[in-house]
């Protein structure tokens, strides 16, 4: 028989989740960050879910949030016009970044020293996180708002997703743009794997896959629904989508077949990604909630522990057995 996922639910935003990010592994475990149209960015254990803070600063909605590698920084994109780096450690805001629209996406190079940002006013910016008042590099080719912006190829190149229905691969040092896609409609959601140099591209009810590099397609299919959001596992094993009809679905990567189904939000799902370990993975919602999900269903981890069919048995007889001594004394 089957065995049920049972999803553990963050609580304590009050509003939708529209991003969240996990760090690499450190020796404290690892970290979860989130961003919510509450204003109120949120850092959590990435093993079990559990709150460690909140990052106060924000005067509205945060659509973007990211953490470094070793989770010592965080970075929020917001509607009130700025892009803010936190101390995760402390939680004391280090540098605000003015812009001129809504600021959307946010991401650190490998050693964190540079600061990537898009938004509405179609601009990459890069800002040094080292000398702070100096004026940032900016891209600009984009017609339309940015989605989406991250470091790749070690972070020589960046890559950027916009409404325009365009993917655009850039030069990090001629701030140049090297090459672009094209799609057919608006990209919904966007993920980018180092590993194997794999960018992941939900729109309408497809999600596919290309070379980050080249933008070359590697494959694609289609899901059930419409997705907003999705993320291949670090092995290549499997693929986690989100979309409008309140389900997670897991998809064989090589194969496309469905896996699984899972209804557990009761709004739409806005991001989902998979942790370092490839353990779990977390969505967001239009519900207000993140939920973490089990990559194998039934396995001991985190606050999920596994209770096989025989220790039931074992602990039933054992139970018995106590009852009928009990009885006899």
């Amino acid at each position: 028989m089957a065995m049920r996922q049972t999803p553990l639910t963050c609580s304590g935003h009050t509003r939708p989740v529209v991003d969240l990010a996990f760090s690499e592994i450190t020796p404290y475990g690892y970290f979860m960050i989130s961003a919510c149209k509450d204003g109120k960015p949120m850092l959590r254990q990435g093993e079990t879910g559990d709150w460690i803070g909140t990052f106060l600063g924000h005067k509205g909605a945060v659509w973007g949030a990211t953490l470094n590698s070793d989770a010592t920084r965080g970075a929020t994109a917001a509607a009130d016009f700025t892009a803010k780096v936190w101390d995760a450690v402390s939680g004391d805001e280090v540098v605000s970044f003015t812009h001129k629209h809504i600021v959307k996406t946010v991401h650190f190079t490998g050693d964190s020293t540079k600061l990537l940002t898009g938004g509405q006013d179609k601009i990459l910016r890069i800002y040094d996180l080292e000398k702070h008042e100096a004026d940032p590099n900016e891209l600009s080719g984009h017609h339309s708002g940015v989605r989406k912006a991250v470091w790749c190829n070690n972070d020589a190149q960046i890559l950027s997703v916009a409404d325009d229905k365009t993917v655009r691969l850039w030069d990090a040092r001629t701030l140049e743009e090297v090459k672009s896609l094209d799609l057919p409609v608006s990209v919904s959601g966007a993920e980018y794997q180092a590993e194997g140099e794999i960018l992941v591209l939900t729109y309408g009810r497809t999600i596919a896959f290309y070379n980050a590099l080249s933008l070359e397609l590697v494959k694609s299919f289609d899901a059930p629904a419409r997705i907003n959001t999705a993320s291949l596992h670090l092995e290549k094993e499997c693929v986690v989508a989100g979309g409008d009809d309140f389900k997670l679905y897991k998809f064989d990567y090589a194969s496309g077949d469905e896996l699984e189904s899972y209804k557990g939000h009761f709004g739409p799902v806005h991001c989902v990604r998979f942790s370092p370990d490839g353990e779990l993975y977390a969505s967001g919602s239009e519900d207000g909630t993140l939920r973490l999900w089990q990559t194998t269903v039934g396995k001991t981890y985190g606050l999920w522990k596994c209770v096989l069919p025989e220790e039931l048995n074992s602990e039933s007889v054992e139970s018995s057995a106590a009852a009928s001594q009990d009885v006899k004394a």
